[in-house]
This record gives structure tokens, sequence and C-alpha cells, in this order.
């Protein structure tokens, strides 16, 4: 049976564990790690870091963000995984293909990912790219909405083959503003009709399919003045009108996009009552910390669902996978391949 775990998910200062972190990791509100290239030096010292964590709470939700292309955080000992928007390209000359390229890059992912002791990815990226979103751009997987759903559907479904749980990104979509929610609060202002029928539609068609998603810091005006993330009309959308009834991780709310729900247990409150499961705090220990204290006496089921179920691929043991040798020749090759201007 799921326990319930705490709505914390905080990062780490470097590759190894702290003895300050060893005691944070013990607080009931923790529910969850995240790992920034700081901590990760090659895929067996992030191996070695999950199972201490593991062995100081064996309930954590530990995640990575291993998008592929210039989001990639484990380098050293894993495939080098192209930008998606190269399975976009591939697709769209070639649907069979690039859709079978999307499968075997998340199976692919997902194994690598369970090989080093992680629980999740936060992938895939169901932003439409409109070509004006620096932060976004080449992670989409097209500036096609239908494009986006068929081959984030293709990407879930590999894996979900790995055994891995699909958290997709950034909700309602990012990929309409320019401004970079890290640093600034974007506002987007275009029409609800407009949103629908491009940004909404990866989300709309893979609400049931996926495990988590991830709403956007960013102010859709047409339809709430609070970003997405704070907003209890977006993620009652989500639940309510697209039948969502996976978990809602919060963006990182250190991130500048979110300073407009005020300090960092306001943050976390307003997140948590607009309907997200799971608050993210990193970069900002100060922060963490006093979301966790907020958070004493919060646990939540839906996390504790994404962890990882199955017996682990073994790191040394994946290169005599002939699917592996396939995906990771493909993959690698496609990440070598320059974009066409």
């Amino acid at each position: 049976m799921t326990q319930p775990i705490g709505p914390v998910m905080l990062d780490l200062e470097g590759p190894e564990l702290s003895n300050a972190e060893k005691r944070l990791l013990l607080e009931p509100a923790v529910g969850g790690v995240i790992l920034f290239a700081r901590n990760v030096e090659d895929a067996y010292q992030v191996r070695k870091l999950c199972s201490d964590i593991r062995r100081i709470r064996g309930d954590l939700l530990l995640a990575v963000d291993q998008e592929g292309g210039r989001v990639q955080r484990i380098k050293q000992g894993l495939t080098r995984l192209p930008a998606m928007a190269r399975i976009g390209e591939r697709y769209a000359q070639d649907p069979e293909e690039g859709r079978s390229l999307a499968i075997d890059a998340g199976w692919l992912l997902g194994m690598e990912m369970a090989a080093c002791g992680l629980d999740i990815s936060f992938a895939p990226v169901l932003d439409v790219d409109s070509g004006i979103s620096s932060v976004i751009g080449d992670r989409s997987f097209s500036g096609d909405p239908e494009h986006v759903a068929q081959l984030g559907a293709a990407f879930v479904e590999g894996l979900h083959q790995a055994g891995m749980a699909a958290v997709g990104k950034h909700f309602p979509g990012h990929g309409g503003v320019a401004a970079d929610s890290h640093v600034a609060l974007p506002i987007d202002e275009r029409s609800m009709e407009a949103i629908k029928q491009r940004d909404l539609v990866p989300f709309a068609q893979l609400a049931s399919q996926l495990d988590g998603i991830m709403p956007a810091h960013v102010i859709y005006r047409a339809f709430d003045t609070r970003p997405a993330g704070f907003s209890p009309s977006w993620l009652g959308m989500l639940r309510e009108s697209l039948g969502f009834k996976g978990c809602i991780f919060s963006d990182d709310l250190s991130m500048a996009g979110a300073h407009e729900a005020g300090e960092p247990r306001e943050r976390a409150a307003a997140a948590l009552a607009a309907g997200c499961d799971m608050l993210l705090v990193c970069n900002d220990r100060t922060a963490a910390l006093e979301v966790v204290e907020a958070s004493q006496g919060i646990a939540n089921k839906r996390p504790a669902k994404l962890r990882y179920g199955r017996a682990r691929p073994d790191l040394d043991a994946l290169t005599a996978l002939g699917r592996w040798r396939r995906t990771h020749a493909r993959l690698e090759a496609l990440a070598d391949c320059p974009s066409p201007t």
C-alpha cells in the first residue's frame, strides 16, 4: 500500500550529502530530492548518491531534469540525448520513424535514469515552440501542437515501457511568451481561444496518460491574473475539464516567476491551495527550510505513486541490451546533427 509523503522536494549542495542534509532529509515534510548539475560527476556517482539518500529515507521521490539537448544534468556515462526538436524534425519528414524514435528515446531515458537510482525525470516537455521563447526553443518537439501531442504520447509510451512515470511540463504552455520565468514573470496576453487551439492541445490529449504535470510560472491574463501554478482556476481545469488524476508539481518556487505569490511560505501555501501536490524549492536553502517548517503535517499519496516500482536495471548491463545499443547509437548520432536553418 502506498504511504503518503511530505510535499517538499528540495535540492542538495554538492555531489555528496552533508551532515546537515542528512538531518534535513529526515524531516517528515520532505518528500523528495531533485538533482542538478552540481550534484553530478558521472552516472556511477549519481547511483551512489541516490543509494546514500535511500539509506536515510527509502520513501523519498528522487528526480532530475534530463530532457536532452541543453537540459541534461547527467552527461558522463550515459547517452548524449538530442534536443527533442531533432526528433520533431525527423517526425515532420517521416512520422512513423519519428514516432518510433520518440518511443525509444523515452524508453532509453527511463532505463538510464532507473539504473542511476532515480525515480523520475521531469519529461517530456509539452510546450509548443512559437519561435519567441529562448528558454523553451528546441526543448520543444515542434511548433505544431499536433506533432507535440503525438511525439509526447510516444515518449510517454517509451517511459512507461521502462517502468518510469512521465511528468509533462509546463502546463498550459510556456512557448508563447518571450520572458524566462527563471528570471522574470512572463505574461501571456493571448486570448483563451488561441491558447486552447495551440498550447493546450498536447496537455488535453495526454492528460490521461501522464503521471505528473508541472504548471508554468506564467500569467495567462485572459483566464486568470495569477501564474498557472498558483491558480485554482488553471489547476481546477486540469483536474476537472481535462480529467488529470496524477501528481501536480509546482515549478521551482525560488524562480523569479514565483515571487508574485509572496515570501517562501506564502508561495508554498498558495501553490498547495491552488492544487499542487508537491512543491519544488531549489537553489535557496533558507527558503527550503522555511517551507519545510511551514509544511509539517502535510502529506500526499500522489507523489509517492511515482516512485520507480520495478527491479532497477544495472548500469553495467545496459550495453548488453540490443534495444539500448540501437537506440543509443541513433540518439547520439542525432545529437551530433546540426539544426537545419
